[in-house]
């Protein structure tokens, strides 16, 4: 897991109405683009009440930002992290070092790394190229774990291959590591700076976070942070053939590679997942392609409607959110304008700009307040590196107090409503934070940390027993277990 994220900032204009910041999407009506409006409220409202939970969604038809919104506290402005949405961008890098004849998608991957391969490389490694990494096709029988290593290039190398390269399908997040190793190997600059001038500037994409390994090594398969638009912009940009403002980033015919069928992963109809595999781009239903992340982020591009969606999310079940488009989005796309709906035009506007994620509720009743006030608890040792809590009720709400990996910090609580701020918590680095809690019992209380810029929620239950402090928390997804261990703090 990486930074964690959650507002509401949303418009819906009228061509004309407001102008696009700079660099920005022209804006315009749904009716204008050919959709109506109703059609993409009724996909708002069924994800708002049945999906748990979209954390922004925008729609972008013919070029134009026809709807889009942020579930508070997730904003307009805040960066999300992409997880392996990432990927795609790499792709795009490798597309363009191919152009520069810097590298060619028939090179050896160990042709790049001669003093990292181990001492008798197996005949399936000496095949491995680059092609086969673009493709997940590497050849591996399961991933390498590299997020613990600290050379991650040699550690991919060691690897057994167990399958001759370019037979086999895995999903495999290292392979995107080493296209971002061997770029920078034959750029001499790490992965995201070669993209600045190349792509991040001429799409207008300001201020592009990107995590680097322990090697420095921009990581390729995860940790791109941009902004919603951002995501659109890129999905546009391949939509357009790789052409913005006249000018050709991308060639072409490695936009039509990159997302096209280069292997088969699967036959399911009805699953998104088994459509076929590009160049580190997902092929969907309906003549579509995507790049997409963890717990839901998603760049969907619909070549035949001309269309661009893009989201961002904290939810277990991706094939949901597809199910959606095609179910309410799809169907409603004409090839022209459509009659003014004013009415219903007003209607999404308000739908949106009222988009939020629930605070945590509570029962109205101070419960045993009076138990945890003004008092510090203490835990052992554990994993999640907490190591003292405190409650205190202050002007504007209550704070709580951690102190987490021998560092103390104050989370103010926003009573049913959101309040932003900075925390650190177990092994994640401080980041913004927005929290809401309330007595959820009459000895309970129960808050919840928002990590605005990632899809993460943390739930936080506090139950004085005696002198004690009985605490438990839970995350909304995650890659392994989303409850985590229960601890028990002493009163000092």
């Amino acid at each position: 897991m990486q930074q964690f994220l959650v507002t509401t900032w949303v418009t819906l204009v009228a061509a004309g109405a407001l102008a696009a910041e700079p660099g920005g999407l022209p804006r315009s009506t749904p009716e204008e683009q050919g959709i109506s409006s109703l059609a993409i409220l009724s996909l708002i409202e069924v994800a708002d009440r049945d999906v748990h939970s979209l954390n922004s969604f925008m729609l972008v038809r013919h070029g134009h930002v026809v709807a889009e919104g942020w579930w508070a506290p997730f904003s307009a402005e805040t960066p999300h992290s992409l997880y392996s949405l990432s990927k795609s961008f790499t792709s795009t890098a490798i597309g363009m070092a191919v152009a520069e004849g810097k590298i060619s998608l028939d090179d050896e991957v160990l042709k790049f790394f001669p003093d990292l391969a181990p001492a008798d490389p197996s005949v399936n490694l000496k095949q491995m190229r680059i092609r086969d990494l673009l493709s997940m096709s590497a050849g591996h029988d399961k991933e390498v774990q590299l997020r613990e290593v600290k050379e991650q290039t040699k550690a991919f190398l060691a690897h057994p291959v167990a399958f001759k390269p370019g037979t086999h399908f895995l999903y495999n997040t290292p392979a995107s590591y080493m296209l971002s190793a061997i770029l920078q190997k034959v750029n001499g600059e790490k992965t995201v700076d070669y993209l600045r001038p190349r792509l991040f500037e001429p799409l207008g994409i300001a201020n592009p976070i990107w995590e680097e390994s322990p090697e420095g090594v921009t990581q390729g398969g995860y940790g791109l942070n941009i902004r919603t638009e951002d995501i659109a912009k890129f999905g546009q940009l391949y939509l357009q053939k790789g052409e913005w403002n006249g000018k050709q980033l991308i060639p072409a015919d490695w936009v039509e590679r990159a997302t096209s069928r280069q292997t088969s992963n699967g036959s399911n109809p009805k699953s998104d997942w088994d459509q076929g595999y590009g160049y580190q781009f997902w092929r969907c239903r309906n003549g579509c392609f995507r790049g997409d992340g963890a717990f839901g982020q998603y760049c969907i591009v619909m070549p035949e409607q001309d269309a661009v969606i893009a989201i961002t999310s904290g939810l277990g079940d991706m094939q949901s959110v597809m199910n959606l488009v095609w179910e309410k989005l799809l169907p409603a796309l004409q090839s022209g304008p459509m009659s003014a709906n004013t009415e219903s035009q007003e209607k999404l506007k308000k739908t949106l700009a009222g988009l939020k994620l629930p605070p945590q509720k509570g029962s109205g009743a101070k419960g045993a307040a009076e138990k945890l006030t003004g008092k510090t608890f203490v835990f052992p040792e554990n994993e999640q590196k907490l190591e003292s809590i405190a409650f205190s009720e202050e002007e504007g709400g209550p704070t709580l107090t951690l102190k987490c990996d021998g560092k103390e910090q104050r989370i103010a609580i926003g009573d049913g409503e959101w309040r932003k701020g900075q925390v650190a918590y177990g092994r994640f680095a401080e980041q913004p934070v927005a929290a809401s809690g309330g007595w959820t019992a009459d000895d309970i209380y129960t808050a919840k940390l928002c990590f605005y810029q990632t899809p993460f929620i943390l739930t936080l239950t506090l139950k004085p027993r005696g002198d004690d402090l009985v605490y438990d928390s839970e995350m909304n997804v995650n890659f392994g277990p989303t409850k985590l261990p229960q601890l028990v703090g002493k009163a000092k």
